[in-house]
């Protein structure tokens, strides 16, 4: 059953991983250092959790609980319940896609890895990488 949380203040400590997610700096620091990264809307999402990804948290306006529900049903990770103001102030943008999750990335390739591959892609001089494949 999801543990569905009310948030009705932006700054609310519990929306950390979402806080101003439009500032390169900070999000770097959440995604490298802290090893998560946020998807953006219920298709990432759900991609997300079915390539194995393991949410840290979700945070969604009320309207988008039904067509995640299946997922959210199956997950321990609190979700954040907010308007869609809350959501923009909390970020910094406008989250038009509606649902966001915090996401544990999975640990670091070796090299061993990377050589064993079959595919490998090399992207240079990327100043923002949530344009690749946009």
């Amino acid at each position: 059953m999801a543990n569905l949380i009310e948030i009705t203040d932006p700054a609310d400590a519990r929306l950390a991983d979402y806080l101003k997610l439009r500032e390169t700096t900070l999000r770097r620091r959440l995604e490298h250092e802290g090893g998560l990264f946020i998807a953006e809307g219920s298709k990432i999402i759900r991609r997300a959790v079915e390539a194995g990804y393991q949410p840290r948290s979700f945070m969604l306006a009320e309207r988008w609980l039904p067509e995640l529900a299946d997922l959210l049903d199956v997950t321990e990770a609190p979700v954040y319940v907010v308007s869609e103001e809350i959501a923009e102030q909390a970020t910094g943008f406008h989250v038009h896609r509606g649902a966001l999750a915090s996401m544990h990335r999975h640990p670091r390739w070796t090299v061993e890895d990377l050589l064993d591959a079959q595919r490998l892609v090399v992207c240079e001089d990327i100043v923002d990488h949530t344009n690749v494949g946009a």
